[in-house]
């Protein structure tokens, strides 16, 4: 046993107005003795967030975020006053149809959060369905208010609405309430009216479908690590006690999920690590028989189903690492009727109140059945071309739609699926930056598309297929025949003029002199190179998640002032899943370099002053930002690091944390793995601050309640900054004036902390300005941007 020992100054310093709050040094709560390396925490004890010690820390370093911030706290009100400006406060959004009813939000001015409606779909003389394009503030004929989240978050101090999902016979809702934002969800079943009748499934996950007979639906479970991984059966009115477990992913490196699919009987359930995958299908019209198996995990093979009722489309990773796209015919066409004969149906003892002693994961006992659509089953359909890494796919009853990458931009081809060989037409956009994506829609309805970039406010429209009766020519039907393209709506966005501004994709070559990084930069139209301006530079580069450009009006006060940059940099997905491997596991630092890269090459080609340059990122994004404060801490004057994931090789080494095990495949292994302890040794942020070297200001925002990134990491992290940078005097003794004092109002570094909150921050979106132009005009007020 490593003893407890606690490490505090002569004189402890005090939080006031000019000094930084100091978490004491406690030595023995976390030691790390491996592969030679020792390391024994001193603030890991940060970590009790019942510890009313750590909770006045918190507090303490909000009042000192408080006192930095107060030179900027009037232009962070402007900000908001400008965000607003340029907000629809009253809008509404482009309707989806359910059954006989159209599902739309409407947000008023004065109410920070939306309201759910429907009102009755209306038909032509030919039964089909009229689209409903609602007015702002206008109610459409037969309107009913469903749920208004106003309402339920009065008097909490975080409130999300997370989903909302429509029984099929129309009579009930059901909707995922999270009022602490830990992103553990009660699932609220009301009628149309609003009267509450089930709220029994609580602490569920992301996922729910709901069963053909509207009384029972599926919803996700999740284990102590916050992994999805069991499968519940609800029925509406019962006890939670009496839940079925139907389905179970035992394997801790593999996450579940599942939503609705175009064709209503059969639901596609998926799990997957970051490399392989496989998936079930459940049958709304019989739900209790348990989901059936498609395909066994064969490795490097990642897989996204969608059903098209008598066949499945998959696109995998099993050809070639960028996706393919196959189709694989279900049994009996598909019948849930035949299919229902091939499963299982759990007894009483599955119930939640039987297997109460149960760790969530525990397989069940009994074998699946033989999967349905084997590999081996999978007849090729399409290939990546050169450049292209296919990713999606959704089937409907005239069309299949591909969402796939090329040249790091987003795309949407589409199938006519009643010509007999496939022929893919992509989905045109009038704009050399943008980024594309499908919207759900029922399974007998046109395609919906909504597009949009960090300048163009988003656009609904809807995508028509050429009529192969109407062909006078076979060119028409060939890949020329242009796909109908029909503006439904696109979003206000009061006083800003996209004509005022250039959004342009840009390369930069990286210091290994082969690779070209994707950048995209937007200036005012009058700006010139001529290095005067204050940049803003943002990145993210993990898990193959691709920052794409998409509006934002929260972002339009930094689009006016500073030259703005999304760095596309490996790890992302922007350029397929080479270039996502390329920024993982052993050669993650190749994310860093590209980072900094980008901001030399803005420098160097004058768009930026020396000096004048803003950072951000968020989640891993935040790991890039404590990564490259570290290893270049000139290049940036002013860092913004939301829930930064900067204590990387602690968490990664505690499987006991939540996410850990399944994140193996993105960073590697450290406990097994003496190239991958060494690789994070080398760049975790925490473990490698600098000494005695000016540091960019820092801004370090966390929410107490945030499941993904815990607290304690910016936590322990801004205490380290501040001690290597002189701000506060070492605690410990052997290092005492081994660093020169700084003014700590010099290059600040804080921490603002949401006690009530979670992943994203506060919730409403008048909270969510609040926060994020304090954060703005901290950082522009750092880059001498005046406001």
């Amino acid at each position: 046993m490593v003893p407890m020992t606690e490490t505090i100054p002569r004189e402890a310093p005090q939080a006031s107005p000019n000094t930084p709050p100091v978490a004491p040094k406690r030595y023995g709560y976390r030691v790390r003795d491996q592969f030679g390396q020792h390391f024994d925490d001193p603030w890991d004890w940060l970590r009790d967030g019942d510890n009313p010690e750590v909770r006045a820390h918190l507090e303490a370093e909000n009042a000192w975020a408080d006192a930095v911030t107060e030179p900027t706290r009037e232009a962070a009100a402007r900000l908001v006053e400008e965000v607003k400006a340029s907000t629809a406060l009253t809008d509404v959004t482009v309707p989806i149809r359910e059954g006989e009813f159209w599902y739309f939000r409407r947000f008023a001015e004065g109410q920070s959060y939306a309201t759910h409606h429907r009102a009755p779909v209306e038909r032509d003389e030919a039964g089909a369905p009229i689209p409903l394009v609602p007015s702002p503030g206008v109610p459409t004929r037969g309107e009913e208010l469903l749920v208004d989240e106003n309402e339920w978050a009065r008097g909490q101090e975080f409130f999300r609405l997370a989903d909302l999902y429509p029984s099929p016979d129309g009579r009930l809702i059901a909707w995922a309430r999270d009022t602490s934002g830990d992103e553990r969800y009660t699932w609220v079943v009301q009628e149309a009216s609003g009267r509450v009748i089930d709220e029994a499934v609580v602490d569920a996950g992301y996922g729910f479908a709901w069963a053909d007979d509207s009384a029972s639906f599926i919803y996700m479970g999740v284990d102590d690590a916050w992994r999805a991984c069991d499968v519940w059966l609800h029925r509406v009115g019962t006890p939670r006690e009496a839940d079925e477990l139907l389905l179970v992913e035992p394997d801790e490196g593999f996450e579940m999920g599942f939503a609705p699919s175009g064709f209503p009987g059969h639901v596609v359930i998926h799990s997957s690590s970051s490399t392989a995958g496989r998936a079930w299908l459940w049958l709304p019209a019989h739900p209790s028989v348990r989901p059936l198996p498609l395909m066994s995990v064969r490795p490097r093979t990642l897989v996204s189903a969608d059903s098209a009722g008598d066949r499945l489309f998959i696109v995998h990773t099993g050809l070639t690492q960028e996706g393919s796209l196959a189709q694989a015919m279900l049994p009996a066409g598909g019948s849930p009727e035949a299919l229902a004969q091939l499963g299982m149906t759990p007894s009483p003892a599955y119930s939640r109140q039987a297997l109460a002693d149960r760790t969530p994961g525990t397989p069940l006992p009994e074998d699946e059945p033989a999967p349905l659509t084997p590999f081996e089953s999978w007849e090729p359909l399409r290939s990546p071309g050169p450049g292209e890494r296919i990713t999606d796919v959704e089937a409907h009853a005239d069309y299949v739609a591909l969402s796939l990458r090329s040249g790091s931009l987003t795309q949407i081809d589409v199938w006519d699926r009643r010509e007999e060989k496939p022929t893919w037409r992509r989905v045109e956009v009038d704009a050399p930056v943008r980024t594309i994506t499908t919207v759900p829609t029922p399974w007998t309805d046109p395609l919906r598309v909504e597009f949009q970039s960090q300048t163009v406010p988003p656009t609904v429209a809807e995508v028509s297929l050429p009529n192969p009766a109407q062909a006078s020519s076979p060119e028409d039907t060939s890949e020329t025949a242009a796909l109908g393209v029909r503006t439904l709506r696109t979003r206000e966005a009061p006083g800003w003029d996209p004509a005022e501004y250039v959004e342009e994709r840009v390369w930069v070559l990286a210091r290994d002199g082969a690779t070209r990084i994707p950048v995209t930069l937007i200036h005012h139209r009058d700006a010139r190179p001529d290095g005067t301006h204050a940049g803003w530079q943002i990145g993210y580069g993990s898990y193959e998640v691709s920052y794409d450009p998409e509006f934002e009006t929260l972002r339009l006060p930094i689009l006016r002032r500073t030259v703005y940059v999304i760095a596309h940099v490996r790890g992302g997905g922007e350029m397929g899943r080479t270039w996502y491997e390329d920024g993982k596991e052993l050669v993650k630092e190749h994310t860093f370099t590209d980072f900094i890269d980008v901001a030399d090459w803005l420098v160097d080609s004058g768009w930026v002053a020396p000096g004048r340059l803003v950072a951000e990122g968020r989640s891993a994004g935040g790991l890039l930002m404590g990564a490259v404060t570290n290893a270049a801490p000139d290049r940036f004057r002013a860092i913004l690091a939301g829930v930064p994931f900067v204590d990387a090789l602690t968490t990664i080494l505690d499987p006991t944390l939540p996410l850990t095990v399944g994140e193996w495949e993105e960073w590697g292994n450290p406990l097994t793995s003496r190239a991958v302890f060494d690789a994070m040794s080398r760049y975790t942020p925490y473990e490698n601050v600098p000494d005695g070297v000016l540091l960019p200001a820092i801004m370090a925002t966390t929410s107490v309640n945030d499941t993904r990134v815990e607290f304690v990491e910016p936590t322990k992290w801004v205490q380290r900054l501040r001690e290597a940078t002189g701000q506060v005097p070492s605690t410990d003794e052997a290092g005492a004036g081994s660093v020169p004092a700084r003014n700590p109002r010099e290059r600040p570094i804080i921490l603002r902390t949401e006690m009530v909150a979670g992943h994203a921050g506060p919730s409403g979106r008048e909270g969510r300005w609040a926060a994020r132009c304090e954060e703005f005009a901290f950082a522009l007020g750092q880059v001498g941007v005046s406001l």
